[in-house]
């Protein structure tokens, strides 16, 4: 049997990339000279591929562009495992460009997408600036946002302000008085703004001489860890963690000074991670479903491509596992 043509063979023949063979059966952009190598060599071997005559007949690509902050995180690796899921049950498959927490790079990345010929693109940005605005808006593809929102936009996202009342209204009932949230920039409005206000909000409510402190960090294990000295200035009866990431950093800084927790200080954080379940003491968290909410989102994203409208009810379950982390304060004048 006569060896089918392949994307690669075309690329050979041509002299060009894999990538620009991909972007020219895409519509992608590539200069003028690979373009006319790339079809004297398609029409020299007759290639056809079922990806390209399926876009021929449906003028569809099959692709849909997920741009994504990092790669190296447990929350994103779910996400990415639900949105394949959904994709593949419907005969999508995902391109997946890295903005490595570089805003710019995330907007290049919704720019290259584009070019590529994909279908749609799910964003999971760190923010929505007016750039994010001003280039979807000019797309002739639709696109979903996940972990931010905006009026402006389509998006599917986790209730952070209702996440940090649930556990603002946790410690408030465990007679918490002197907390310090650990969190991250206000850029990151949901994370940095609504899930530390949600807390905030709650601990405070109804709630006289109840004092939050805010001690700023990013995501990472090692920033958590190297901001305990200043933690510690204001002492607190308890620490919560914008992440159960940041809460092993501060973990580890409390077992390194021989602080026990929760006898002297309790500890929580947000994400229901299960190296929180198996850490000592176990991390008490708000989980989320990160797969759930890829697969809504990939849903969502397919649903703009028919034309149809988002599900109006996106809600994601926010489950309190109460763990070994927290103690209750008995003698509301100090430490239990």
């Amino acid at each position: 049997m006569e060896r089918k043509v392949t994307i690669q063979d075309i690329a050979t023949m041509a002299g060009v990339s894999k990538s620009s063979v991909s972007r020219y059966l895409n519509n992608g952009y590539i200069s003028e000279d690979k373009a006319k190598k790339i079809k004297s060599a398609i029409e020299r071997t007759g290639f056809e591929t079922n990806f390209f005559a399926k876009r021929l007949k449906t003028k569809k690509s099959g692709l849909i562009g997920i741009v994504i902050p990092r790669i190296d995180s447990v929350t994103v690796g779910k996400f990415l495992n639900g949105i394949n899921r959904k994709l593949r049950e419907n005969d999508y498959q995902g391109m997946i460009l890295i903005s490595e927490l570089d805003i710019e790079k995330e907007l290049d990345n919704i720019n290259s997408l584009n070019q590529q010929g994909v279908d749609g693109i799910i964003i999971n940005s760190m923010s929505i600036t007016k750039k994010h605005l001003e280039i979807t808006s000019k797309l002739n593809i639709p696109t979903i946002f996940t972990g931010q929102k905006s009026e402006f936009i389509n998006y599917i996202k986790l209730d952070d302000y209702k996440a940090g009342r649930i556990m603002g209204e946790y410690f408030k009932a465990k007679g918490h008085k002197e907390i310090v949230f650990l969190g991250i920039n206000e850029f990151d409005k949901a994370v940095g703004i609504e899930r530390k206000s949600g807390f905030i909000d709650a601990v405070k409510e109804n709630n006289p001489g109840s004092r939050v402190q805010f001690v700023e960090t990013d995501f990472t294990f090692t920033s958590a860890y190297l901001k305990g000295d200043e933690i510690l200035k204001y002492k607190p009866t308890a620490i919560v963690c914008a992440t159960d990431n940041i809460c092993l950093g501060i973990l580890r800084y409390l077992h390194e000074r021989n602080i026990k927790v929760p006898d002297e200080i309790s500890v929580a954080g947000f994400g229901g991670y299960e190296i929180g379940g198996v850490s000592y003491p176990a991390i008490t968290t708000i989980a989320f479903d990160y797969e759930l909410i890829g697969i809504k989102t990939a849903q969502g994203i397919l649903d703009l491509i028919e034309g149809k409208e988002l599900e109006e009810n996106n809600d994601i379950a926010l489950e309190l596992i109460e763990r070994e982390s927290v103690k209750e304060i008995v003698d509301k004048g100090g430490i239990g």
